[in-house]
């Protein structure tokens, strides 16, 4: 039983954090889709601020427009995953951003 006796420490396996699942590089769309997650973020945590109404409009129209497209041209499930992630974010930004005022 060979395979039962450890000859030392082994090291554990670490998967590597990538967008490119399909093994090619996709670098502006790696781009686009932290981008547009960040800018969602940003576009829900302006929207919950009254002030700040018409820049949680702006920043949450134009993420989400550019959300939509990236993901039209999005490769992996990856890059998805954060693209749906920043889309969520910037509707409920757009949203709060109209409610509390919007371009007015």
């Amino acid at each position: 039983m060979r395979q039962a006796v450890s000859t030392g420490p082994t090291r554990a396996h670490v998967p590597w954090l990538t967008l490119n699942s399909d093994g090619r590089r996709h670098p502006l769309l790696n781009v686009a889709a932290v981008l547009i997650l960040f800018a969602g973020i940003a576009a829900f945590a302006l929207g919950l601020v009254v002030r700040v109404h018409l820049a949680a409009t702006i920043l949450g129209l134009v993420t989400f427009v550019g959300g939509l497209y990236a993901q039209l041209v999005s490769a992996t499930r990856e890059e998805r995953i954060l693209i749906v992630t920043g889309l969520v974010g910037a509707f409920v930004g757009l949203g709060l951003g109209i409610a509390h005022g919007g371009f007015g």
